[in-house]
């Protein structure tokens, strides 16, 4: 299974319109002093599957992951597809490229 890797007006675009459940992966030290608005933390080093996938579940929206730069979201892509879960989107710039454009971080 591939990695599809989207850019900022992607995720941009499906947030506004309310169709991406940004999943920000990195730990909470790093979401807690910035992160996208409207993402939501769930740190890899406390990486449940069955907690993820209740959480999309739940959610209904399609599931994007990000991180600071596209590298731990791409690696937990390939670990949950190893699994036997088919995520196969991440934001590849990630946080950093989020911030250094200007857009809104909470």
């Amino acid at each position: 299974m591939a990695i599809v890797d989207l850019d900022r007006d992607a995720v941009k675009n499906g947030l506004a319109d309310g169709s991406v459940l940004l999943i920000d992966v990195r730990e909470p030290n790093e979401f807690a002093s910035g992160h996208i608005p409207g993402s939501v933390s769930f740190p890899l080093s406390d990486f449940d599957i069955e907690r993820l996938q209740a959480l999309i579940a739940a959610d209904g929206r399609r599931p994007v992951l990000s991180c600071a730069a596209g590298v731990r979201s791409a690696r937990a892509l390939q670990y949950l597809q190893s699994q036997g879960i088919p995520l196969t989107e991440h934001y590849a710039g990630g946080f950093k490229d989020w911030a250094n454009a200007g857009e809104t971080v909470e």
